[in-house]
């Protein structure tokens, strides 16, 4: 074999024209020292607050603290295999998750990564975890209503779209049932629903998961899941991946409901982190910014101008409390961040009284402009009936002779609060909530024995269905009760009731 030296220099000279030299410059560091999933890190001078920090292993961690001579870190994953002396860089990016319609029917974790065993998540699209919320000029009042199905809070407590409504009680009382319920009524409405789990028992989501899935709502919802077993800085972010996903939809003209179940865990968690992070401690012992922690993410929620496209975020935030301590730290936080709050009552649901919502406790700061005229026509003469029974109740405790007409307030009264308990996963449409408050705040309800009115509630509706499906068709185009609706309803109310006597 004989070397041609003129072949050998062409492919030299080839080789020479194709080489490029590529410099890429990288800030690196050094772990001092690693524990309790955080890390401290020297040399990164140029680190970013709330970078993505990348570590041996393939583990990721944010900085949160930045320091004169160390970049606190919380890591996003175990730290066995992290030691000190190890090298670290960074990535130039704020923790970004994955957006878009990909996501839709889809059980991912706090970076949006899939837990559901569905494969990969076919979408290019990222956001910031963490994202500015729309300035004043960016928005417009909130008056399109969010039916979540619940006739107590569709009636008394009305949310609207881009609106944040806390959900406030202690364990046990039926928070987790209204998301649920919540999610179940936006089937055919369009709205897209985002469930976040900070800190649950993974059975109690499995369960949430399984109910959606059953009634055929998870195509068109996102579960986001923090459990208890995964890392503070997890749970920590989970609520900011959620929201980041839910603003997708809202930019784009869509409407979208957020849950966040519960912010007191998603605080907990930030505590944890905070103090090994070594931040100064304050009121039970969370770090000075955790008002600032859930009032820019709640912010976030919005509806958003025409000019954007008129797109809504709505918040539902949770707050869960302790014995009924609704004046704690985190619940004060909370309650003074949002537009009202549902509070759910022990005794009440111990009592029976299901959904437990305390009507007295309960506020709405949007009120009727989240209401259809014909559910804000009705709302106001159960409000005031509801009103005057409570004051009643206590008075006739007395025990004191009363006369006709308190006692047929009383009995009004109970057979409101009656129709007002509705079974669990069972939403009921804003027509068929307005027909039987009609039913009720009209006295049609005040000679049927109290325990007999569900029974006579669920028969009514089905006769209305059955025979009269033109009065809730009408309701709910024309979305207020005109006379002849109302004709026709006093008529249909007659006939059966001579059927179910």
């Amino acid at each position: 074999m004989t070397v041609r030296p003129d072949e050998v220099a062409s492919i030299i000279k080839r080789e020479i024209e194709k080489y490029e030299d590529k410099l890429k410059m990288e800030s690196v560091g050094t772990v001092l020292q690693v524990g309790d999933g955080v890390a401290r890190i020297y040399g990164l001078d140029d680190c970013m607050s709330n970078e993505l920090i990348e570590f041996p292993g393939g583990v990721y961690g944010i900085a949160l603290n930045l320091e004169e001579d160390n970049v606190g870190c919380v890591l996003l994953g175990p730290d066995s295999d992290i030691k000190e002396g190890d090298t670290v860089k960074t990535t130039g990016k704020i923790v970004e998750v994955p957006v878009g319609e990909a996501l839709l029917g889809r059980v991912v974790n706090a970076l949006g990564q899939p837990l559901d065993g569905k494969g990969t998540i076919a979408t290019e699209k990222t956001l910031p975890i963490e994202g500015t919320a729309p300035n004043v000029i960016e928005r417009q009042p909130v008056k399109e209503p969010l039916q979540t199905g619940i006739k107590a809070i569709d009636a008394m407590i009305p949310i609207g779209r881009g609106q944040r409504e806390l959900i406030i009680g202690d364990r046990q009382t039926g928070k987790t049932a209204i998301l649920v319920d919540t999610i179940l009524n936006q089937k055919d409405t369009g709205v897209i629903s985002i469930y976040v789990a900070i800190g649950q028992k993974l059975s109690t989501v499995a369960s949430v998961i399984k109910t959606l899935e059953n009634n055929g709502v998870m195509e068109n919802s996102i579960v986001v899941v923090a459990s208890a077993s995964e890392p503070a800085p997890m749970q920590y972010i989970a609520p900011y991946s959620g929201c980041a996903m839910g603003e997708y939809f809202r930019d784009k003209g869509k409407h979208a409901v957020i849950m966040y179940d519960d912010l007191y865990k998603h605080a907990v968690a930030y505590r944890q982190v905070s103090l090994l992070l070594r931040r100064p401690p304050g009121r039970e012992a969370f770090p000075g910014d955790i008002f600032n922690i859930h009032s820019r993410l709640l912010e976030r929620a919005a509806k958003l101008n025409d000019e954007l496209g008129g797109g809504s975020l709505t918040a539902l935030p949770v707050v869960e409390t302790q014995a009924g301590d609704y004046a704690a730290y985190i619940p004060t936080n909370v309650i003074s961040i949002t537009d009202g709050q549902i509070y759910l009552e022990s005794d009440l649901f111990n009592s029976g009284v299901r959904p437990a919502i305390s009507v007295g406790l309960s506020v709405s700061r949007v009120g009727g402009n989240a209401q259809i005229p014909a559910m804000k026509k009705v709302a106001g003469a159960l409000r005031l009936n509801l009103a005057q029974h409570r004051e009643l109740a206590a008075f006739a405790q007395f025990g004191s002779e009363l006369d006709k007409s308190t006692q047929e307030q009383l009995t009004r009264g109970e057979k409101l609060i009656e129709i007002l308990k509705q079974p669990q996963y069972e939403p009921a449409p804003v027509a068929e909530q307005v027909i039987i408050i009609y039913t009720a705040i009209n006295g049609h309800l005040d000679d049927i024995p109290t325990g007999k009115v569900k029974d006579f509630e669920g028969k009514f509706l089905q006769f209305i269905r059955d025979k009269h499906s033109g009065i809730a068709a009408e309701i709910k185009e024309k979305k207020k009760i005109a006379e002849d609706t109302a004709r026709n309803l006093e008529r249909a109310i007659t006939e059966f009731k001579q059927e179910y006597k």
